[in-house]
């Protein structure tokens, strides 16, 4: 009887403590992690958030100037995410191959620097600055980290003559299903980096994606091509990713599979520290917003906003996951 009670007992113990955390101390957890973890330092300041599919569960900010949950920010290549769900809308769901080439970095399109925010899609492609929109066949079939695939696509795409306005309605009424409201726009005519908005909108954006109200659901982590030139140099020639590290990068966003550091996070990090992301089990969002301009033109890595945010978003997916603060 003794040996059956003290079974028992240890069933009930072991049930509790297999209890998954509550949203509470989820919450808890995260804001312990975004205020106190070393992981997060560098970030600081910075506003967060984690839903799903339904909207928002928790969030919160840290450090002084935080940007609030509507603040407009630049959202540099968190753009890009945005550009790859309007085509996989515009599309169906069904992307052809030269679709899945350009918009998983792919193509012989490899050298745009930028543009200007008086342009149009196809003057900022073809100006001097960016080698008149000229393909480099060197790169043609290998991951090459820049913007001018998505610069090349939009014009593939009939939106040539679109400037900032002209473009952000386009694909404002392409992703349609976010509401009239949606406040996402651009400040120069580039597809992959040109976007700006808040942590508000983006949040709204990946809520869709979640709910599978958007063509890109079951796309994430679809057509995905090694990343890292060092790992995988017949596949790759240039990224931005740390060279320890192996990601992935699929139609528009990487995957964070590195075998030692990843979580298999589906994300889109822009240059300025605005980081948005998804769990690999497509069940909750996250979004890390701040812009900062200081470091991201350095060579170290640490002193790169976009790392700096991406360290500290897998420290917050952590905490929320455990229900446990990191340190």
């Amino acid at each position: 009887m003794e040996i059956w009670l003290g079974a028992m007992a240890f069933g009930l113990a072991a049930m509790v403590a297999a209890q998954p955390p509550t949203q509470a101390e989820r919450a808890a957890a995260t804001q312990a992690t975004a205020e106190r973890a070393e992981a997060c330092r560098a970030a600081r300041p910075f506003y967060w958030e984690i839903g799903d599919g339904g909207g928002l569960l928790a969030s919160g900010a840290v450090g002084a100037g935080a940007p609030g949950r509507q603040t407009r920010l630049a959202l540099a290549s968190a753009s890009k995410w945005i550009y790859a769900a309007y085509v996989a809308q515009r599309r169906q769901g069904r992307l052809s191959e030269s679709d899945i080439r350009l918009l998983s970095f792919r193509s012989a399109y490899t050298g745009l620097r930028g543009c200007g925010a008086w342009q149009t899609v196809a003057s900022c492609m073809n100006s001097r600055i960016n080698d008149y929109g000229r393909p480099d066949a060197a790169g043609d079939g290998r991951f090459f980290y820049n913007g001018g695939h998505m610069q090349r696509h939009a014009l593939e795409m009939g939106l040539g003559e679109d400037g900032n306005e002209a473009l952000a309605v386009e694909v404002r009424n392409g992703l349609s299903v976010m509401g009239a409201d949606w406040g996402f726009g651009y400040a120069q005519p580039q597809p992959a980096g040109g976007g700006v908005g808040s942590a508000g909108d983006y949040a709204r954006f990946l809520q869709a994606i979640i709910a599978g109200r958007l063509a890109i659901h079951a796309l994430l982590g679809a057509h995905a091509v090694c990343a890292n030139p060092r790992a995988c140099p017949r596949q790759a020639l240039q990224s931005p990713i740390p060279e320890n590290e192996v990601w992935h990068y699929s139609i528009g966003h990487w995957v964070e599979d590195d075998p030692g550091s990843g979580d298999g996070a589906f994300s889109s990090p822009g240059a300025f520290g605005f980081y948005p992301w998804i769990s690999r089990d497509k069940a909750h969002y996250g979004v890390l917003a701040r812009e900062a301009h200081a470091g991201w033109l350095s060579r170290s890595a640490t002193d790169k906003p976009y790392l700096q945010s991406a360290v500290c978003g897998r420290a917050l997916r952590q905490a929320w996951s455990s229900g446990q603060a990191v340190r």
